[in-house]
């Protein structure tokens, strides 16, 4: 008995590994062979003139202002203006217009983009340099997780550019964008629209398309995070689906078309701690797309460009220096050299396509299996239950005998479809908790090592029950209900009176309900063997 059922329990677990590797890519990036290596350690910008401003310079004025946009909507957004030593306000109009002082228009990345609550330190640096800035607020009501449109951003960002332009004290020839991550798939687009437009600086700009920059950032907070190496299989899967009930089609959004038509200067800044962007991909992309492009990397920054200090997160000491060092030099420091400097950036693998998934490519038919599965797992035990009772209750009324579950069955069942839904809810936990230590640079090994050893351990319950069950079905030939009094396993029925009767209606319904949830716990594990859960090194 007990060679029997590790023999089929060793059959099960080799048939859902070779469908788990077969129903969808694998996952081998391609590594950073050939590495970018900056002229110098240091970020200063070549070609900028000594006496330009510097962050500290300037006492600034912000001002909340309102900037209409099309069709009657407006949004909010801050103003910041450098005031001069004299205590002057830079917007004076008796103030030489040759002496107009250059604006910056700061884009959004991902998220809300409340102008109260994002580049506050950026955006007050440099004013504080003699630059004016202005950050609006991001426009969200045609914008969510599931639907965004770059080139609509791109035309609503333009009334903020319009609307700095007529600030009193800004040269509007002279007016560029600060566009971070997501913004840096925005600005492109705004700079090809509106030639008059000077300048860009891109803040950890991923230049790849969304869904490649998606898989390589979750490749990269997974290996931060030291998770086993069977989990990676499901990054392809997760990615490249098309996500259930549909939208996301901003993922395949490909920038560098926009880049290529645009040849104004580009400043391009990037933190070594930013695990989320292909910094040296980017750069070289950056590179080989625009002219006149200067990019910087700063050692310890993330992906806003802070740094931990013992205050908290701030600016890296150097970053808005150079950045107004930069604008304000233009054009000598537009193709200064180095082209290339600052700290040694470290991009393991490559950001590429990402295959789409052979058998769930199409998320609503993933969620559908799932949802279909544990609806049988909830009928069938209905169907069981159902009819036995309804066969007591007509025993007891006519002396008809009863239905039941043929013996031996009704345990390994049970296992199989608890086993089931258990692996499946603690594969979703594990991934939540994971997902929560790699946004937060954290490694836990227990949990991260411990949890993945758990959930197949789980899985491995239910396949051992599956095996014990399927056996069981062979012994009885298939005839998996019975009417009569309940029996033990190995209990031979007694003879049948002429007067006794079999319940077929009764037998049909439990052997239906028997077939359902043996089914809906099987497709669970099919699902399991998708994401991985059943993986033996093939």
């Amino acid at each position: 008995m007990l060679f029997r059922t590790v023999a089929t329990s060793a059959a099960i677990l080799v048939a859902l590994a070779v469908t788990g590797a077969v129903a969808g890519p694998a996952w081998e990036p391609a590594p950073v062979t050939t590495h970018l290596r900056p002229a110098t350690g240091s970020t200063a910008i070549g070609g900028a003139a000594p006496d330009v401003g510097a962050p500290g310079d300037y006492e600034v004025r912000e001002s909340a202002v309102t900037i209409p946009l099309a069709d009657g909507l407006e949004v909010g957004g801050l103003l910041r203006e450098p005031i001069d030593a004299r205590g002057d306000a830079a917007d004076d109009p008796a103030a030489d217009p040759a002496e107009d002082r250059p604006g910056v228009v700061f884009v959004h990345g991902a998220g809300t983009g409340k102008a109260a609550e994002a580049f506050t330190l950026a955006a007050t640096a440099l004013a504080s340099a003699g630059i004016v800035t202005l950050v609006p607020d991001k426009r969200l009501d045609n914008y969510s997780v599931r639907h965004r449109d770059y080139e609509a951003m791109a035309r609503d960002y333009a009334y903020s550019v319009s609307f700095l332009r007529d600030v009193p004290g800004v040269d509007p020839d002279d007016v560029g964008l600060y566009a971070e991550s997501e913004g840096a798939w925005v600005s492109p687009v705004m700079m090809v629209n509106d030639p008059r437009l000077e300048f860009q600086i891109l803040v950890s700009a991923p230049v790849v398309p969304p869904r490649q920059q998606a898989a390589y950032a979750v490749d990269n907070y997974l290996r931060n995070t030291d998770v086993p190496g069977g989990v990676f299989r499901a990054i392809p899967r997760a990615v490249g689906m098309k996500v259930p009930g549909g939208g996301f089609e901003y993922a395949d959004f490909d920038v560098r078309p926009w880049l290529k038509e645009q040849d104004d200067p580009i400043l391009a800044v990037y933190g070594t701690n930013d695990a989320s962007m292909p910094l040296e991909q980017g750069t070289r992309e950056l590179l080989d797309d625009a002219d006149d492009v200067t990019v910087r990397f700063y050692d310890r920054a993330n992906h806003g460009m802070n740094v931990e200090t013992p205050e908290g997160l701030l600016l890296h000491p150097d970053f808005a220096r150079d950045v107004a060092d930069w604008v304000l030099g233009l054009p000598a420091t537009a193709s200064a050299p180095p082209q290339v400097a600052g700290a040694q950036p470290e991009q393991l693998y490559l950001a590429a396509p990402v295959p789409q998934p052979h058998w769930y490519g199409d998320g609503d038919w993933l969620v559908g299996v799932v949802i279909t599965a544990c609806g049988l797992l909830a009928l069938g035990p209905l169907l069981v239950g159902g009819a036995v009772l309804t066969g007591r209750l007509a025993r007891r009324r006519s002396g008809r005998q009863g239905v039941h579950l043929a013996p031996g069955l009704r345990a390994p069942l049970t296992g199989l479809a608890v086993g089931a839904v258990a692996t499946m809810v603690g594969l979703v936990a594990y991934v939540a908790v994971v997902a929560r230590l790699a946004l937060d640079y954290e490694k836990d090994a227990l949990v991260v090592q411990g949890g993945w050893i758990a959930v197949r351990l789980l899985g491995i319950v239910a396949v051992v029950a599956a095996a014990l069950l399927l056996n069981r079905v062979r012994d009885l030939r298939g005839r998996v209900a019975r009417s009569g009094v309940a029996l033990r396993q190995g209990q031979e029925p007694p003879v049948e009176t002429a007067r006794a009767r079999t319940s077929r209606a009764g037998v049909l319904v439990v052997s239906a309900g028997f077939w359902v949830t043996a089914l809906g716990a099987s497709a669970l594990l099919v699902t399991l063997a998708y994401w991985g859960a059943y993986q033996l090194g093939i």
